[in-house]
């Protein structure tokens, strides 16, 4: 038994270290895990993405947004080892509308792999780090979250600064934060040197699209200079790229109505057209060299070619100075949308005195309901480890006493009495059954023998009677080591069926409160119902030592019980020898004596 707890408090030591992992900072009080899941499971990602700039989109479904800062200065994102610290810009952050938009420079993405980062929150003393010149790579030429209001240019992210030459349009909510509204007239972007384009240069050009009607051919993109021209635009809804007059047209087009991502790329002799990260098109042509200015949303003023405004809204226009890969603009079209397989989101973990990790997390998340439960639970588990442990000393007691008395019984031969009087033995065999045993037997004998029976000659009624007084003692012994473990087989019966009842009541709170606050998510259910498993989990945790407590007490009680009966047993069949030898020497002496001869 001492065996089976000492096992029990191994597999303690290693379960609850395993939920405690690494802290950053003590600082910081909590943290969240995200895992970048690029697998088939998630966003599909065969190819290395390389450093990217990931959109950690946070909502009441992911994220309590309790514990940090009103502006999200505390909030820092460090890889799975504890060490190395990413940048990242908040583009927005709410946590009255318990809303936040964060990019996060990750360094390097695996294909077909998951990979975990943490962020670290809820530290009032920390001052924001946030700075989007840092977090998007240099390649980046211009990028525009248009978070600006009405009336404002676009800024431009990036350390080049090509903040917009106009305002145009208006501020409506995007697929990310704020978007573009266009108005009929174009988003004019400087002719910066950043910005200018050498012949059969690489460049990309991507951003988010929501068309509101599909007619005629409308501009996304125009640069023109002199006799080269570069358009990317909408013909019926059906994405082209033109290039001096030849076009290459998309084989899927733009749903009116829906945010989609549109991106094409410029290497070498060849650009690319992709829609929601999957190429649709492609142009054997080399771009031109260009040194002007760029206009979104509608063709340049000066331009007399009869294209129509773009009639929509665009989100998150990016340009880069590199063709990106496909890889990289899939995982922009699949993470960036409001429905992202790349990003999984783990529960919210706090910095507690016992650890870190997600115990310190699942504790807190137990309801005050499943709490009465667990209590409950925890009791009989003290209860039953209480009483198993003082059984099994006391059992262990016994056998060893009996023992004891085994090797000194074994010198008795037909001496039944000499040990009675042995008051040194006796306090030796204080814990022995088969001495109590012993003591009553040889109590019977000498009461008879007081009352001036002949204890010479046993009959076969008084070694009955002893052997009654006997089984007696026997069975009070075999009550005194039973007692107890009716609790115990409680415990195994009980304890699954009130954790069980706990976990269904927390179940049906989790379900009541997702109904009530119309948020069917995982993330949203995910920390209630593992609190409420977690009176199941107690509930067995309180069974199954009891039960091989149960059976282990069971099988030493019947061992010590059998030593009484065995020892029963014996002691009536000496006391039963010691009448027969007295029976034969009675007849002996009868025939011995000379008959009497009548006169």
């Amino acid at each position: 038994m001492q065996r089976l707890f000492l096992s029990l408090l191994i597999c303690l030591g290693f379960v609850l270290p395993a939920t405690a992992q690494a802290w950053w900072q003590d600082d910081w009080h909590y943290r969240k895990q995200i895992s970048l899941d690029t697998t088939p499971q998630g966003a599909a990602i065969n190819q290395a993405l390389g450093r990217t700039a990931l959109l950690v989109r946070l909502h009441t479904g992911n994220f309590t947004f309790d514990g940090v800062k009103e502006d999200g200065a505390d909030l820092r994102f460090v890889s799975a080892d504890d060490k190395t610290v990413f940048n990242h810009q908040i583009e927005s952050f709410d946590p009255l509308m318990g809303m936040a938009l964060i990019w996060v420079d990750v360094p390097k993405i695996e294909g077909g792999q998951r990979q975990d980062l943490w962020m670290y929150y809820g530290n009032d003393k920390a001052p924001a780090t946030g700075n989007g010149q840092l977090t998007f790579d240099p390649s980046y030429t211009a990028l525009y979250h248009f978070e600006g209001a009405n009336g404002t240019p676009a800024r431009d992210t990036t350390a080049y600064g090509n903040t917009a030459l106009n305002a145009t349009g208006a501020s409506i909510d995007g697929v990310i934060g704020r978007a573009l509204q266009f108005s009929g007239q174009p988003l004019l972007l400087p002719a910066s040197p950043s910005l200018q384009h050498t012949a059969s240069g690489a460049f990309t050009f991507s951003a988010w699209l929501r068309l509101d009607q599909a007619a005629g051919e409308q501009v996304v993109l125009a640069r023109r200079e002199g006799s080269s021209s570069l358009v990317l635009g909408l013909n019926q809804g059906m994405p082209f790229v033109e290039i001096d007059g030849q076009r290459a047209v998309s084989t899927q087009p733009l749903n009116p109505g829906q945010w989609q991502h549109l991106a094409f790329t410029a290497a070498g002799n060849a650009v690319t057209l992709y829609v929601n990260g999957r190429e649709t098109a492609t142009l054997a042509l080399a771009m031109p060299a260009f040194n002007s200015q760029l206009a979104i949303g509608a063709d340049l003023p000066e331009s007399t070619g009869g294209l129509l405004p773009f009639a929509g809204a665009m989100d998150e226009l990016r340009l880069s100075k590199v063709a990106r890969p496909a890889g990289a603009l899939l995982a922009d079209a699949s993470a960036q949308g409001s429905e992202s397989k790349l990003l999984a989101y783990g529960v919210d973990e706090e910095q507690s005195g016992f650890g870190f990790g997600s115990l310190g997390f699942l504790l807190k998340a137990v309801p005050i309901d499943a709490w009465v439960i667990i209590l409950v639970l925890v009791a009989m588990m003290v209860q039953s480890w209480v009483i198993m442990f003082r059984k099994n000393r006391m059992v262990s007691r016994v056998s060893s006493a009996n023992e004891i008395f085994r090797e000194q019984f074994a010198q008795i031969g037909t001496r039944l009495e000499m040990y009675y009087d042995d008051q040194i033995l006796a306090e030796r065999l204080s814990h022995s059954s088969l001495w109590r045993l012993y003591r009553v037997a040889v109590q019977e004998i000498r009461t008879r023998r007081a009352q001036g029976a002949d204890t010479s000659s046993v009959s076969a009624a008084t070694i009955e009677a002893i052997r009654c007084s006997m089984d007696g003692v026997r069975t009070r012994e075999n009550q005194q080591l039973s007692a107890k473990l009716s609790t115990l087989s409680n415990a195994i019966a009980g304890g699954p069926y009130i954790g069980l009842l706990g976990t269904v009541l927390g179940i049906m709170v989790v379900f009541l409160g997702t109904a009530m606050a119309g948020d069917v998510n995982i993330n949203a259910i995910a920390p209630g119902m593992a609190a409420a498993l977690l009176a199941t989990a107690m509930g067995l945790f309180v069974a199954i030592p009891a039960l091989f407590g149960y059976n282990r007490l069971i099988t030493r009680n019947k061992e010590v019980s059998a030593d009484m009966r065995v020892f029963v047993d014996e002691f009536i069949t000496r006391l039963a020898e010691m009448h027969g030898e007295s029976q034969s020497s009675e007849a002996a002496h009868r025939r011995a004596q000379p008959a009497h001869v009548p006169a």
